[in-house]
């Protein structure tokens, strides 16, 4: 199967960083989305129950980065993954987190990472 909802430019103001200046004040970070699940019967029906509802899993995700605090992006990757998959009708899903305004010394855009999860795992893979 590979059908996908996709989530892209979702912004969220948050408090996250190792450094002493990011943990100060929010920043912006951008995240997106690619979530695996079965699209067939909601395409057929037209019925959001159907269908894995992306308003209430943004909403989540949202909650998420707005309210905690990570110094790490991959620890905010991680969980929101897991908040993700808290739907489980979804298969699979890939986390992007962009830092808009990284503290760099360098003329550089963003930073980011991305991570894959599946339903049913327990954490980072070893492979």
């Amino acid at each position: 199967m590979n059908d996908f909802i996709e989530v892209r430019g979702l912004r969220i103001l948050g408090v996250h960083g190792a450094s002493p200046e990011e943990q100060d004040r929010p920043q912006p970070f951008e995240l997106e989305l690619l979530i695996e699940t079965p699209l067939a019967a909601a395409g057929a029906s037209d019925d959001l129950e159907q269908a894995v509802n992306y308003s209430t899993l943004i909403d989540a995700v949202r909650d998420l980065v707005a309210r905690s605090h990570f110094q790490l992006l991959e620890t905010m990757a991680e969980a929101v993954a897991a908040t993700v998959l808290t739907d489980r009708r979804v298969e699979s899903v890939t986390v992007t987190v962009r830092k808009l305004r990284p503290p760099i010394a360098a003329d550089i855009k963003t930073v980011g990472v991305r991570v894959t999860r599946r339903q049913g795992e327990t954490g980072p893979r070893s492979d």
